[in-house]
């Protein structure tokens, strides 16, 4: 960035320490006070007994990273506001994990999700691989958590990626370690409401600027960024309506399963109140994607009325940077506000970190030292957890560096081993949820083979170098650029390695982009299957994992009805088609017994 306007105050720096300094105090006060940590059912889901709201926040902000800050608005300034779609995926996914997920997990009092996997396929190797596939997830995305913010405050600051990616690693293991999944709930909250201070505080200046809402609007209009519904049927172009919806349902779906959301859930005191933090979880998570998104049209409409759009003009060389740059812009005259929107992005940096590294804790001492140990007392089993928070907190640490040496290429290669493990994960959890037929080496089986068809087809497309059908949309003016000498072509054919942060982590198995992809012409066969969109992955892995689990199932003999337990079961057919009459559900159900003794609340 080469504005010279564009430098913080001592003010900004202020602010920025506060949040981490009240984030380390929650810990602190935690770790003090209560029962002080001493065992592993209060330290890893708060001895059951969490509050609703503040789990519901906890759960939202745990999925709101530094990814959403950054990404989303990168993506819809880019691509344009067709996004949006993909939020009723997320949300109905929301909707139908309360009628399905919560009745199945609350009573089943687990700490660890994988513990599911052992109870309902009577395996402990089935749990051993869903374990090692949710640890691998978790700390490569912790990693690039951790670099999303370092670019921001590089660019904004010069302050040295290593520094910021340490600081708030070190912030989020002190209290963490420390305090336990109290302290992580309780600072979600305080990091909940300092993102969306910053977040208002970027829509209500940025939109002044432009001259009101309805001029951000026409602008967006005109230029075409509000073309939301794109009905191609297509699967190779990246976002039509329908790879949107789908898709964001099936990884929204995926993300009831993942241990933060298992582990939330069983921190409350009865099934209403999960089925209340679910409820609010929805709409909240929602509205702030979709604030998130609207960030991105305010900031092409803010450079498009300026006539110089930074990206273009080559003042900035990633998307992602595009909402730190406009932040500098708007507020260069309101010393504290960039460090208010700096403060915003750590929190939502340090809320996702500290909720992983307690998510494995979990996992580490439920599922790989737990088992496999003599009793123990609670107050050395809980000093185990509190060491692996450490432990994890340097891996994910380490991860962060090797992503910054290696630079855009790693992050699309490590997003695409997230939308790969995640997709057969899911897939795993779905096999045993739904099909009770489905045995334990169905379900090995199925998840590797997942894993290796969904890892091949998103290297292969990496590798063969954008064959997917990108919607570039044209970029803001460039004439007002001082010094500008940038044709718009110019725009098209640069590298685009370093695309949107919200396609490189959530899903990120776009192919980059560069000025002599391979033609299509060029792909034959299976291999043709590299064009798909990204949007299709996580689906594939799933629709793979269940599929070759079934065959399996059936070929190596399936768990008979008496073996099946109802207590870890969805009847899908009753649950979602109740109106059917009851002897055609009966014919559905296989002749297998879904019906779960009544949970009693407490």
């Amino acid at each position: 960035m080469t504005n010279p306007t564009h430098s913080f105050h001592f003010v900004d720096y202020i602010i920025f320490a506060i949040t981490l300094v009240v984030s380390l105090g929650i810990g602190i006060y935690y770790a003090i006070s209560g029962g002080k940590q001493r065992t592993t059912s209060e330290y890893l889901v708060g001895n059951r007994r969490m509050a609703v709201l503040p789990v519901a926040i906890s759960l939202m902000a745990t999925f709101e990273s530094s990814i959403m800050m950054l990404g989303t608005p990168a993506e819809v300034y880019v691509y344009g506001f067709q996004w949006f779609v993909g939020n009723f995926g997320w949300f109905c996914a929301n909707m139908l994990a309360i009628k399905l997920v919560v009745p199945l997990i609350h009573p089943l009092k687990i700490t660890s999700a994988y513990e599911y996997l052992e109870l309902r396929f009577k395996s402990r190797h089935i749990r051993t691989v869903g374990t090692i596939l949710g640890m691998l997830s978790y700390t490569l995305y912790m990693g690039i958590v951790l670099f999303g913010p370092a670019i921001a405050l590089e660019a904004l600051t010069g302050f040295p990626q290593w520094g910021s990616i340490v600081s708030v690693a070190v912030a989020s293991v002190i209290y963490t370690a420390i305090g336990g999944i109290k302290a992580v709930i309780w600072t979600d909250v305080f990091q909940a409401a300092v993102m969306f201070a910053g977040f208002f505080a970027v829509l209500i200046e940025g939109t002044m600027a432009i001259g009101g809402v309805g001029r951000t609007w026409e602008i967006a209009d005109q230029k075409g960024r509000l073309n939301m519904f794109n009905f191609d049927m297509d699967p190779t172009v990246r976002h039509t309506f329908w790879n949107l919806l789908v898709g964001n349902f099936i990884r929204g779906f995926g993300l009831i399963f993942n241990q933060s959301s298992i582990q939330r859930i069983s921190a409350t005191s009865n099934q209403r109140d999960a089925v209340k933090v679910m409820l609010f979880t929805a709409p909240a998570f929602f509205l702030s994607l979709t604030l998130a998104g609207i960030q991105g049209i305010i900031a092409y409409a803010y450079y498009d009325t300026l006539g110089c759009d930074p990206l273009a003009s080559k003042q900035i060389q990633n998307p992602n940077q595009i909402i730190p740059y406009m932040v500098m812009d708007i507020f260069q005259k309101m010393s504290g506000m960039p460090g208010l929107w700096l403060a915003s992005l750590f929190s939502a940096s340090l809320s996702t970190l500290s909720s992983g590294l307690s998510s494995l804790s979990a996992i580490f001492w439920q599922d790989l030292v737990k088992p496999h140990v003599k009793p123990m007392s609670e107050k050395r089993a809980t000093i185990i957890a509190k060491c692996s928070v450490v432990l994890f907190g340097g891996i994910s640490v380490l991860v962060a560096f090797l992503i910054a040496m290696i630079g855009g290429t790693l992050v699309q290669i490590t997003g695409s081993v997230l939308s790969a493990v995640g997709g057969p994960l899911t897939g795993l959890f779905m096999l045993g949820a739904f099909f009770p037929f489905a045995n334990a080496k169905g379900g090995i089986v199925g998840a590797v083979a997942g894993l290796v068809f969904a890892v091949w087809i998103s290297m292969g497309q990496m590798m063969t170098k954008g064959s997917v059908k990108n919607t570039r949309l044209p970029p803001a003016p460039v004439i007002s650029c001082p010094g500008m000498n940038v044709s718009r072509s110019d725009f098209y054919t640069m590298n685009t390695t370093n695309e949107a942060l919200y396609t490189a982590m959530w899903t990120a198995t776009e192919t980059t982009v560069t000025a002599n992809p391979v033609s299509d012409l060029e792909l034959t066969g299976i291999s043709r299957l590299y064009m798909l969109s990204y949007q299709w992955f996580g689906t594939i892995g799933i629709l793979t994992t269940i599929v070759v689990g079934l065959i399996v199932s059936f070929l190596t003999g399936p768990m008979k009805p008496e073996e099946s337990d109802p207590r870890y079961l969805i009847s899908f057919y009753d649950e979602i088609f109740c109106c059917l009459p009851l002897t055609i559900r009966k014919v559905l159900r296989c002749g297998y017994n879904f019906k779960r003794e009544k949970v009693i609340r407490v």
